[in-house]
């Protein structure tokens, strides 16, 4: 079993704390199926936000999911001029036989722009 990262983000439509935990699960459970993982494959989970988002802590959502026992951590992305609004980034540290170039990375709606060279 080999510790491989695997990239995710989604686009907000606005900065609500419901909003925010809806979108956040959806990644989420988007990443652990596109990759067959469960959550005792995860080791670690970073998150990062936009500078525009307020309204809640990304990992609140993965705690509602059960999510429990992983360590999870929140970041404020920098505050690039141009860059995309309210935007909720994720880089998760999971254990997994998939190989680099078999990790699939998960941008949902918008964000897909944001890496069009690994989004699937």
């Amino acid at each position: 079993m080999a510790v491989r990262a695997v990239r995710g983000a989604v686009q907000l439509e606005r900065d609500e704390a419901g909003h925010m935990d809806e979108q956040v699960s959806e990644l989420l459970t988007a990443i652990l199926e596109r990759n067959g993982l469960v959550t005792d494959d995860l080791i670690s989970v970073w998150f990062t936000a936009t500078p525009d988002l307020h309204s809640d802590f990304p990992a609140a959502a993965a705690r509602k999911l059960g999510i429990v026992d992983v360590p999870l951590i929140c970041a404020q992305e920098l505050d690039i001029v141009g860059a995309m609004p309210r935007v909720v980034r994720i880089l998760a540290h999971v254990e997994s036989d998939l190989a680099k170039s078999e990790i699939a990375h998960v941008y949902l709606g918008a964000a897909a722009a944001l890496r069009k060279d690994i989004a699937q």
